[in-house]
C-alpha cells in the first residue's frame, strides 16, 4: 500500500474555500482506497510550517496512485488550486 500525503498554504487566506473546494476535486477520482483533505489543526506549537491543507490518500499499488494523476480530475485540481497556493509539499510513503 501506498500513502500519498500532501501539504499546502495559501497565498491568501482569502483563498481558503477555493483551494478546499479545489483540493476536494480529488474525491471524485475512484483509485484511492481513502482519501481525504482536512484543514490542519494547528495543534503543533513546535511546527514552524504554516501549513493550510492535508490531502491524505492510500493506495493499493504505486500503478493506482500513476492511475490517480493521470485522472483527468487530478488536473482540474491542479488549474483550479495551484495559482492560489503558495507551497505544495508532497510524500509518497509504503505502508508496512
Amino acid at each position: 500500500m501506498i500513502r500519498h500525503i500532501v501539504f499546502f498554504t495559501a497565498r491568501d487566506a482569502a483563498d481558503l474555500p477555493e483551494i478546499e473546494t479545489g483540493l476536494n476535486l480529488l474525491s471524485g477520482i475512484p483509485h484511492a482506497r481513502h482519501f481525504e483533505v482536512r484543514p490542519n489543526l494547528r495543534a503543533d506549537r513546535l511546527s514552524n510550517a504554516d501549513v493550510d491543507f492535508v490531502v491524505y490518500a492510500e493506495f493499493d499499488s504505486e500503478a493506482d496512485l500513476a492511475a490517480y494523476k493521470a485522472h483527468p480530475l487530478y488536473q482540474a485540481s491542479i488549474d483550479r488550486v495551484k495559482p492560489l497556493r503558495d507551497t505544495r509539499i508532497a510524500a509518497d510513503i509504503a505502508a508496512s
